[in-house]
């Protein structure tokens, strides 16, 4: 450990990062051209974000939303960034690394032996690109991967500048136990619950194409990373008339598993029957009172009222239906622990009063169906590249 801290602090060849280094912007882009190749992308789709996400165009508008010079201010790098991502979404690792990095920030980045799958993917064409990067990006860019190890993580955390930690409340809890130094910082991300709103009045007025394009993008939201990110919907709330909602809801169940058949998405038995235990569990506490299932990969909930909304993981491809009046219904209910509401059929109207009936009770992001899993600078409300960087005043 001490080896690695101090080859990733020592003075990188070419000089010191700085924000926006043109080092780490080149191997940044080249890395975005290699998630999208076409080979990818059919394995991981989900690498198909991340690679929009990392390029030139992209980058350069990061940058520039900083200002630096602006008014007398510089912008620069905190210095040494740790970040411990979740094993469950084994990507998101790659979005705070890359705008730490973009910061000229140093980065040493612990990977779970857990994760797998498309974090394998990332970290093998990470390995591609490094291969012809500048050197200065080798040398100040760590990726490691360790067991459960309170010394090793002691020891990073005692060294750091800006601590970034992924993951169950219990996980941030057990890593905070290990202290950082008096002027380092740290963010954390723990557990958050989002959910889904489909205006009954909207989904009505809109074509047929606009309402399987959003069943297209609800799926998405639901599936991938086994509906386990903190931004993937558990509850979907129908806002209008019940009887309308009842018939928007059929139409809308339709074409949804109309579309996990055509994406040919299963879910395995043993998840299944984690399903039928978490679902048939709410209906015999009372909190639900119905519950369907469409094979495997698609399991329905009806809650018996806003109170009951579900905030916990029940199994991949699990929907807990609610039906309100109106928006202003929704706000009471919303918590501080709720991150994003995925919409549909509402107007930009509709939602600005909504965030301003939520005030400060919770949720951070209000998307799009489709998006609600779209990763973006500004996360959890915290604008990332402005943390992952410190301003130096000039007067």
């Amino acid at each position: 450990m001490d080896t690695l801290l101090a080859e990733v602090n020592a003075e990188p060849p070419g000089g010191r990062l700085v924000v926006g280094d043109e080092r780490i912007r080149d191997f940044l882009v080249a890395f975005s051209r290699r998630l999208l190749r076409p080979d990818l992308a059919r394995r991981h789709p989900e690498l198909g974000s991340l690679g929009f996400f990392l390029r030139k165009g992209e980058l350069a508008r990061a940058v520039a939303r900083l200002g630096d010079g602006v008014a007398g201010q510089r912008r620069a790098p905190r210095g040494l960034v740790l970040h411990f991502p979740p094993a469950n979404v084994d990507t998101i690792f790659v979005y705070s690394w890359a705008l730490s990095a973009l910061a000229g920030n140093h980065n040493v980045v612990r990977i779970s032996s857990r994760s797998a799958g498309a974090a394998d993917a990332v970290l093998e064409a990470l390995n591609d690109v490094l291969a012809e990067a500048d050197p200065a990006v080798a040398r100040t860019q760590r990726m490691v991967t360790y067991d459960r190890d309170d010394t090793l993580t002691a020891a990073l955390s005692a060294a750091c500048d800006l601590r970034v930690l992924w993951g169950g409340d219990a996980s941030v809890t057990a890593l905070r136990r290990h202290p950082i130094r008096p002027l380092a910082r740290e963010l954390a991300f723990p557990d958050r619950s989002s959910f889904a709103a489909i205006s009954v009045a909207g989904w009505r007025s809109a074509p047929a194409q606009q309402r399987r394009a959003a069943v297209a993008g609800f799926a998405n939201d639901l599936y991938w990373f086994d509906q386990a990110a903190c931004s993937s919907p558990r509850d979907l709330c129908w806002v209008g008339d019940p009887a309308d909602a009842e018939h928007a809801r059929a139409e809308f169940t339709g074409l949804l598993a109309e579309e996990i058949s055509l994406r040919g998405w299963r879910v395995d038995p043993a998840m299944a029957v984690e399903k039928y235990v978490a679902t048939y569990g709410l209906a015999a506490e009372g909190a639900a009172t119905r519950v369907t299932f469409a094979g495997n990969a698609l399991a329905e909930v009806e809650l018996a009222g806003l109170e009951e909304l579900q905030r916990g993981w029940l199994g991949a491809g699990t929907v807990c239906h609610v039906t309100v009046g109106s928006l202003a219904e929704l706000a009471p209910a919303i918590r501080r622990k709720d991150q994003t509401l995925a919409h549909f059929g509402f107007t930009l109207a509709d939602l600005d009063d909504f965030v301003t009936l939520v005030a400060g009770r919770g949720l951070d992001r209000i998307v799009p169906f489709g998006q609600a899993l779209t990763f973006a600078g500004v996360w959890d409300g915290l604008d990332l590249l402005h943390e992952f960087t410190r301003i130096i005043t000039v007067a």
